[in-house]
């Protein structure tokens, strides 16, 4: 098969497509013959620049942290899955073989992508508990980007939050893709009032085309007093960021109000910030760093994009032997909508 490997860190150019072996599912797995594998900004280009060694990355690699596709070969001990069956999978799991419902795991763990052969090739073997079922109306492409963001958005807007229909809610990012996504959990699943925020008066807006209720462009507006005045001086009651800028998001602590809660799940553009500790006090607020999403949640995000609550964006849709490209258009702007690579392509 043909796979993107990563043999050493460095540039986009570190990245050789090549023909390997095809992996074999072993006793618990399934193999996914893959039809779309996104391309993120920290876990793929900043692990390939050899920035995230916390992460314990292993080389020789097979990036791309995601995938989904269609399940085209079984291991010993599966019987929950069939071949033709449509899934996608990601993030964290077994290294070692392991029984169809994950128990008799040895307990060594990580991310597919950055501990064990990603999604950045023709076909990927996982456990077969890691696997989630795609419904019929949502396309490979997008059930990738789905995987990847949703499930960490509604984690931290429902779970962590406890946002509820009619309170008031700051994303901050509006153009990205965890900020594009939580407008829409907000406003579409929860029913909450949405103010979306960003750096241009394009990427704002482009929250309101989501279904924000108002966007600010905080490059040319003081944010802080802008949401004041939107919520007639009571502030937001929940603040979703990704981003930890520091010269923004300080103004954006001061736009929570009584009893607020600040949640996020990123900081690349941090990771210090400065924040005042009399309004943290006085407004009783809560903050709650939470990376990562619940398994639960995956079928109820795959649902909510099947029936059109939420739409991803997607800017390029590429084959898999573009891979440098699409690293080096991530470089040059990390805020466009997500590069997802199909080695189905020609």
């Amino acid at each position: 098969m043909k796979a993107v490997v990563i043999r050493e860190f460095g540039p986009p150019e570190v990245m050789q497509y090549e023909t390997v072996p095809d992996p074999q599912p072993r006793h618990g797995e399934i193999r996914i013959n893959v039809h779309a594998a996104t391309v993120n900004r920290v876990l793929d280009v900043a692990v390939r620049r050899g920035e995230q060694a916390q992460r314990g990355v292993e080389l020789p690699l097979i990036p791309g942290v995601d995938c989904a596709g269609i399940i085209d070969a079984i291991g010993p001990g599966v019987t929950k899955w069939k071949i033709g069956d449509r899934v996608c999978a990601a993030g964290r799991m077994a290294l070692d073989p392991c029984n169809e419902d994950g128990s008799g795991a040895t307990g060594r763990a990580g991310m597919m992508g950055i501990k064990r052969p990603g999604g950045f090739a023709e076909k990927v073997c996982v456990p077969a508990c890691s696997a989630f079922a795609l419904p019929g109306t949502l396309g490979f492409h997008e059930a990738a980007v789905v995987m990847r963001h949703c499930p960490t958005a509604w984690n931290l807007l429902v779970n962590i939050a406890g946002l509820k229909a009619g309170e008031w809610v700051l994303i901050m990012g509006a153009s990205g893709n965890l900020g594009s996504v939580g407008i829409q959990i907000a406003k579409h699943v929860i029913g909450a009032k949405v103010i979306a925020t960003a750096g241009s008066r394009e990427r704002a807006d482009a929250g309101l085309a989501l279904g924000a209720d108002h966007a600010v462009d905080y490059s040319t507006q003081d944010l802080c007093a802008e949401v004041m005045r939107l919520t007639g001086g009571k502030g937001v009651d929940v603040l979703y960021d990704n981003i930890a800028n520091p010269k923004v998001l300080p103004q954006a602590f001061h736009a929570l109000g009584e009893n607020g809660r600040l949640v996020t799940a990123g900081a690349h553009g941090g990771p210090n910030v400065t924040i005042d500790f009399f309004h943290l006090y006085d407004k009783k607020i809560t903050i709650r760093g939470m990376p990562g999403s619940r398994d639960e949640d995956r079928p109820k995000c795959f649902a909510a994009a099947g029936e059109g609550k939420i739409k991803v964006r997607i800017a390029h849709v590429l084959p898999l032997s573009r891979a440098v490209d699409a690293h080096r258009m991530m470089e040059s702007d990390p805020g466009m909508g997500k590069i997802v690579l199909d080695p189905t392509l020609g």
